[in-house]
């Protein structure tokens, strides 16, 4: 996919956002609805594999505003740090706490059954989404954020990150911000790398743009379609305070994915946790 060169206005933009990201103290991250901060630990999880989208790029511009910017003061929460690797579990979240997170939608074949899922139960998740497939399905996001689920940012057509020059990740991360913000009425405050590659770059640039870096701790490996007992079992084996599942709602067939949905979720309510989302102040 080519990308429009980055004009110098935008580059000055963008490095005065990293200027002020790095000077801004740590944000609180919490439950929903309350919690207590909580720290990026643990080594860097596995590469999550799975085809891109195969949705088609469309031409963007997202252009980062300074902090002054006449956004509402709610949706503009403090830059928060340069990260050195992402949060990979919440445990601070509280004993009984779990997150649910799903990536590469919407997909208006498996993201609705999985939101009507979460919503039959009344618990809350992360949809890690990518941009050309947000693009096409602003209505599923809309439907995300009225459930009370976090709408986070996944690169625009799935790249693997380290490859791409400055320039390519602030326009992979850039339009998808764009169009969740048009949908939304405000920017993602979370983004997660595809495939889990993460570098440099990526924390540098996706601090600037107010974000911070979403990893995992359970990977149920739904994409490789292993059956549904044996996603189930995963998530069973790998529940614990403050986990975070990774699943994916679109880049293939994801069928098996639902039915396991189905299956866990009440399993794990049953056990006791709450699926739950951080949110930042």
């Amino acid at each position: 996919m080519k990308h429009d060169q980055i004009p110098a206005e935008r580059r000055t933009l963008l490095r005065l956002a990293l200027a002020l990201g790095v000077a801004t103290a740590v944000n609180t991250v919490a439950a929903d609805p309350a919690g207590t901060p909580a720290r990026p630990g643990g080594e860097p999880p596995a590469p999550a594999s799975g085809p891109p989208s195969a949705a088609r790029a469309r031409p963007g511009a997202y252009r980062l505003r300074p902090m002054t910017s006449t956004t509402p003061p709610r949706f503009r929460p403090a830059a928060p740090p340069v990260r050195t690797r992402p949060f990979e579990e919440l445990p601070e979240l509280g004993d009984d706490a779990m997150v649910l997170s799903f990536d590469d939608g919407p997909d208006p074949r498996y993201t609705p059954d999985i939101l009507a899922i979460l919503r039959r139960y009344d618990v809350r998740a992360m949809f890690f989404v990518c941009g050309e497939m947000a693009a096409d399905n602003s209505g599923l996001l809309r439907e995300m954020a009225d459930d009370g689920h976090v709408v986070g940012n996944h690169s625009w057509s799935h790249p693997l990150i380290p490859k791409l020059s400055r320039g390519a990740i602030v326009d992979e991360l850039g339009r998808t911000s764009e169009v969740i913000e048009k949908a939304l009425g405000a920017p993602p405050l979370w983004y997660r790398a595809p495939y889990g590659a993460w570098n440099r770059n990526s924390f540098e640039i996706g601090a600037a743009m107010g974000m911070e870096p979403m990893a995992w701790t359970v990977d149920t490996l739904d994409w490789t379609t292993p059956g549904t007992d044996t996603i189930v079992r995963r998530v069973k084996k790998g529940a614990a305070p403050g986990v975070v599942v990774l699943s994916h709602d679109a880049g293939g067939n994801r069928s098996q994915s639902v039915a396991a949905l189905r299956r866990y979720l009440p399993a794990l309510i049953e056990r006791g946790y709450r699926p739950t989302v951080p949110y930042r102040s």
